[in-house]
């Protein structure tokens, strides 16, 4: 593989997960806070997805939650046959309750959140800090697989230390408990993002197990996704804080979609109506400001346009600051400033 044309042909080559079977291999990457219902409908606008992902639901509060008020576990009844449900906790039992409840709304399958690295919830023995007690996370795997029949996915990290062997231990534990596919980000838990990912090290987990792998980490250009199969002959992509950068970007690399220069504008203003159609002003405005710092890293002038942008207490006045900051479009950069990449 040496072309975009050649990665675009490959990510279009159907992919077995489980018992259920996606059509494309690019998919969007589970996301706290930033993969939201309306996030997700502007992806399906552009389309040339494989499957996307909810934001980080709790899996304590999954039996109950309301949909229509809970800004997380809230979805489209048309998206639930491409959508996996993204998962947190510590607890097999809370763990399989939750899956069982997402299994019964119709979701595609659920996704097991061991890579979270954020101190909040690996306080609270969640997210990467499971990584630090391999049995309980293939427990945790385990009691999933128990009590749903639909695929059941996990994220996880290198671990707590740069260990590529741990990192293909926890994923033949997880195949052997259960899990249906991995997406797996190369970096170790306590770097966050402040170091490059690993690529080699997917490539490991690739060989150590016979489910699919999907490749996660700094994929910024299609020539990027080249180099990740070429290196390490992951099954799938998974793309995360870029495709909220740029949410066209499944449909440029799998569909030779070409945005055109408008396009920061008119995302912007559509990502204003999809959360004002979700949500209600105060917490539109929120989720809009954290979309807002990977939208601009777009600019040549990223940290001075985020700024005027973000001088805004309501949704018009955002859709102000757009028309007067997007309308005419400022210069961009071919690779978004990572340093807004928080």
């Amino acid at each position: 593989m040496n072309s975009p044309e050649e990665l675009r042909a490959y990510l279009d080559r159907p992919l077995a997960i489980g018992q259920k079977e996606i059509q494309n291999r690019m998919v969007l990457a589970p996301m706290a806070g930033l993969g939201h219902i309306a996030f997700r409908q502007l992806v399906t606008e552009f389309g040339g997805f494989g499957l996307l992902f909810t934001g980080m639901c709790s899996a304590k509060a999954v039996p109950t939650e309301n949909p229509a008020v809970s800004p997380v576990f809230t979805w489209r009844p048309e998206e639930l046959n491409h959508t996996v449900c993204q998962i947190f906790g510590e607890d097999p039992d809370s763990m399989a309750a939750a899956a069982r409840r997402i299994e019964a709304e119709g979701f595609f399958g659920v996704d097991l959140n061991f890579g979270c690295s954020v101190a909040a919830i690996c306080k609270r023995g969640c997210g990467a800090a499971l990584l630090k007690s391999p049995g309980l996370a293939a427990e945790i795997v385990s009691a999933v697989r128990q009590a749903v029949s639909c695929p059941v996915m996990v994220k996880y990290r290198t671990g707590w230390k740069n260990d590529p062997e741990f990192a293909a231990r926890m994923g033949q534990a997880f195949e052997r408990a259960g899990a249906d596919a991995l997406t797996f980000h190369p970096r170790v838990a306590p770097d966050r993002r402040s170091r490059a990912p690993q690529w080699d090290i997917i490539g490991k987990v690739k060989e150590a197990v016979s489910i699919p792998v999907f490749g996660n980490g700094n994929l910024f250009l299609a020539e990027d996704g080249v180099k990740m199969v070429e290196m390490t002959g992951c099954q799938g992509l998974s793309v995360g804080r870029m495709a909220v950068a740029r949410p066209w970007m499944f449909a440029q690399w799998t569909r030779g979609f070409e945005p055109a220069p408008g396009i920061y504008h008119t995302t912007a203003i559509r990502m204003t109506e999809l959360l004002s159609l979700h949500h209600e002003d105060n917490l539109a405005v929120k989720m809009f400001k954290k979309f807002a710092p990977y939208f601009c890293a777009n600019f040549k002038f990223s940290q001075s346009i985020l700024k005027q942008l973000m001088k805004a207490d309501s949704m018009d006045q955002l859709r102000e600051n757009i028309d007067r900051l997007l309308k005419d479009p400022p210069e961009t950069l071919r690779i978004p400033n990572i340093h807004l990449f928080i």
